[in-house]
């Protein structure tokens, strides 16, 4: 059962439409990076989560999400009204499809559930998830950096807050599933090439760090050498 309040979860004023910025904002409703696909692609994974804490989550935030879709839906309504008779609107996505949101990204390219990344493991879907908020934090970052007023721009700031909150939720889950740092997970053990390092761009210097130190790893320096 879902209930709807009018009220938005954080206040959305624009003090003059800039039906331009709107297209980009389409990139956060109805692209491969909004709070559309966000929205589903939680409440989804959570009907194949059987840890009830987990599962809560999942569903906590994707019912913010569809909050935050409304807030990115209410930008755009406001960037685009009573504007439609000037150049500025004419030239946009929004001079064929009308005022306010549609499921198009910015560049009028349709929504579609291929966008969504949820499988039937919890970590595999957690580290998606992470992966999901990264993308939606960069495209916020972008769009703050054109924001054309002092409103717009403190909403795109809690929605790209928002996301650094989720991310940290997601990481502690997996943290608490002793999986945050644990590559392994499944019930197919891997083979005797787990450990194994291949140094296959031999560019010059071969650079060394933690992803394949010694610790971890046995570093093949030459494998066409290794393979005689």
């Amino acid at each position: 059962m879902f209930f709807h309040k009018k009220e938005t979860i954080q206040p959305v004023n624009v003090s003059e439409a800039h039906p331009r910025f709107a297209q980009l904002l389409l990139e956060q409703f109805g692209g491969a990076t909004g709070e559309l696909t966000a929205a589903l692609q939680y409440w989804v994974q959570s009907f194949h989560c059987e840890n009830p804490g987990i599962k809560d989550m999942l569903q906590d935030i994707a019912i913010e999400e569809f909050s935050h879709l409304e807030m990115i839906g209410k930008l755009i309504e406001a960037h685009t009204k009573n504007v439609d008779q000037t150049e500025a609107y004419k030239s946009t996505l929004f001079a064929v499809r009308g005022m306010g949101p549609h499921f198009l990204d910015s560049q009028g390219s349709s929504w579609t559930a291929t966008y969504i990344n949820e499988g039937g493991d919890v970590v595999r879907d957690l580290r998606a998830d992470i992966a999901a908020e990264a993308g939606a934090r960069q495209t916020y970052e972008e769009l703050i950096k054109l924001a054309p007023d002092e409103g717009t721009k403190k909403t795109l700031v809690h929605l790209l807050t928002r996301e650094i909150s989720h991310t940290k939720m997601f990481m502690l889950a997996l943290d608490s599933l002793g999986k945050l740092t644990d590559p392994l997970f499944g019930n197919v053990e891997p083979d005797d090439t787990v450990d194994i390092y291949y140094n296959l761009s031999q560019n010059g210097k071969d650079e060394r760090g933690p992803w394949n130190s010694d610790k971890d790893f046995k570093y093949i320096a030459d494998p066409l050498k290794s393979h005689q």
